[in-house]
């Protein structure tokens, strides 16, 4: 037997001991060994100028392209209640008293001052866009979690596997602590994204939508409770790789495609998340089923029925977990960078 097989199979006896719809630490980081979602590839090469005393020459470096597994996004019904076994665990008191700290200095619970509707938690809602009130409105918790071999992705490859920008465990998002924000949709409620249909949909509007991305908040309307969860793990990953957002938040990176050096590797790294665009990131679930392929929400099943995308997706407990993946581009640094040459283009 293989060591990937028995690997596999501790991994199967492990998660069997799991409380239903949950996730640990071991499982998600095995969730990485996945091809498709990986993408990787020889893109090009990079020229370095090395000099010494008897003179100058250029090195090379293969540059390869690949997708990174670099944010768990849970989404979730109850605060503190993340899938994620050893991060409820640790986090949950900080979630639960700062939540209750944020909403202490208001006061109080705000007033529901835009007639939005009342979430499984008491919470005053939002005005959702599309339909004021609306009896499918669902509110879900999300925290973005940097991903388990976050911060081993450089050191893994020697010199063919590039660096992710995110850092193993390290809370990047936590709703609770963006209460204001996350569960009333200020200052957002105002921006004209969150009011006018067509403006960054998560789908093809008019014909399709899952739902919009602004105001970023735990609120969607939306009548599939798996739908309604991607919805809002997509916003936080929309605000995550975006700096100076007006949310509590740690950001990913610089929220613009850079070229770096880190851990001895020449990085371009991605940019921020854009729905419907593979080319900034892609999503593959963990909860409450896992599959190995990635995709970016918003497919077309208005004409699937019951085989929609939602089909066979549905958490009796209404919580779920993805990770994000992003595309990222490297080579190993030999000297000064004179420049690359790309043969193929990255992402695809």
């Amino acid at each position: 037997m293989t060591l990937s097989r028995v690997a596999a199979c501790l991994v199967a006896v492990h998660a069997s001991a799991l409380p239903a719809e949950t996730i640990d630490t071991a499982t998600i980081t095995a969730s990485a060994l996945s091809p498709s979602c990986i993408g990787y590839r020889p893109v090009g090469v990079c020229l370095w100028l090395v000099c010494t005393p008897f003179g100058c020459k250029v090195r090379t470096s293969v540059k390869v392209g690949h997708y990174n597994p670099d944010l768990v996004v849970s989404s979730y019904n109850g605060l503190a209640g993340n899938p994620w076994l050893e991060m409820r665990s640790l986090l949950a008191g900080v979630e639960t008293g700062g939540g209750a700290a944020v909403l202490s200095a208001l006061g109080g619970p705000l007033p529901d001052l835009f007639g939005g509707g009342i979430a499984t938690d008491g919470v005053p809602g939002r005005p959702d866009r599309e339909q004021p009130n609306h009896t499918d409105l669902i509110f879900k918790e999300v925290d973005a979690i940097g991903f388990p071999l976050a911060s081993l992705a450089g050191t893994l490859g020697s010199g063919y596997v590039c660096p992710s920008q995110a850092n193993s465990f390290q809370p990047y998002f936590l709703s609770a602590l963006d209460a204001i924000a996350w569960r009333w949709s200020i200052p957002e409620v105002i921006y004209p994204q969150s009011w006018i249909p067509g403006m960054r949909e998560i789908g093809q509007f008019p014909l399709n939508t899952w739902g919009a991305v602004y105001p970023r908040s735990g609120f969607t309307t939306q009548a599939e409770d798996p739908k309604a969860a991607a919805v809002t793990a997509q916003r936080a990953g929309d605000v995550v790789t975006r700096t100076l957002q007006p949310h509590v938040y740690i950001p990913l990176g610089s929220g613009q495609e850079e070229r770096k050096i880190k851990d001895r590797m020449m990085v371009w790294t991605p940019g921020a998340l854009k729905e419907g665009d593979p080319g900034t990131g892609q999503w593959q679930i963990l909860l409450p089923k896992q599959s190995k392929s990635c995709e970016t929400f918003g497919r077309n099943d208005t004409l699937a029925g019951i085989a929609g995308w939602a089909g066979g997706k549905g958490a009796e407990s209404g919580d779920y977990a993805w990770t994000l993946w992003r595309p990222y581009k490297c080579c190993q640094v030999k000297g000064a960078f004179i420049g690359a040459i790309d043969f193929r283009e990255f992402p695809p």
